[in-house]
């Protein structure tokens, strides 16, 4: 997955400016930095339901939104993206039939998601980190190439977030490639390559060891700093 000069614009506010990415192929690619800098922008613009200015974004050898892309990308929101009057179960067979998957698929996404205990339940009842893990196993359905996983793990408590980590470890090693933004710097040490972003730019795009390398900074938190105190805000920003 790439972009090449990605500018979106929302109203008279430009949000991306010129972003140039490259995402590739069976990495996890953790997208950092603080809210309101434009991940979720980004994120939208590759799975193609976000009308941009200017730039191009190719994904899996075709522009991002493609028809041929529906059964080849998964896409998980802030938001859940489930239907609260049906059980956990009744979703992912819903979304199982739409996909083309088998009730075989349904079985294995809820294990991967630690869900086994809550298939009974309506995803009303559910809670906020329940509910995250729902809209990622019905994404995980349809065994996509590229997962785009926007904040995955917020909500999650500790023990969550590391088994869900170490799902997406699994997932890359079979070959998916895994784009997963964040604003907690310490899962940073999970990605195999870093795109810090602030302010509609990429201020880094490099490993962990690359980049506190050439920060000389003894964590990602702290390398971000140091790129932040060296990358004054584009002329005209406002913000997302």
């Amino acid at each position: 997955m790439r972009t090449r000069g990605l500018r979106v614009r929302r109203g008279p506010r430009e949000v991306l400016h010129g972003v140039d990415l490259d995402v590739p192929a069976g990495q996890v690619v953790g997208l950092l930095g603080p809210s309101g800098g434009g991940k979720s922008t980004l994120m939208r613009a590759v799975v193609g339901v976000q009308v941009v200015q200017a730039g191009e974004v190719t994904v899996l050898g075709q522009p991002a939104g493609a028809p041929g892309l529906r059964s080849r990308v998964g896409y998980v929101t802030q938001a859940p993206s489930v239907y609260g009057d049906l059980t956990v179960r009744a979703n992912l067979r819903y979304f199982a039939t739409v996909m083309g998957a088998g009730r075989p698929a349904v079985d294995e996404v809820v294990e991967q998601t630690g869900l086994r205990g809550q298939v009974g339940q309506r995803a009303s009842t559910l809670s906020g980190g329940q509910l995250s893990r729902l809209s990622l196993a019905a994404a995980l359905l349809g065994e996509p190439e590229l997962l785009v996983l926007d904040e995955p793990t917020v909500g999650l408590d500790p023990v969550l977030r590391r088994d869900l980590w170490d799902l997406f470890g699994r997932l890359s090693g079979a070959g998916v490639t895994l784009l997963v933004s964040s604003h907690v710097m310490d899962e940073a040490t999970r990605c195999d390559r870093l795109v810090l972003l602030r302010h509609g730019e990429v201020l880094a795009d490099d490993t962990l060891a690359g980049l506190l390398e050439r920060t000389g900074a003894p964590d990602v938190e702290h390398a971000f700093l140091e790129l932040v105190e060296h990358a004054p805000p584009p002329v005209g920003w406002s913000g997302p």
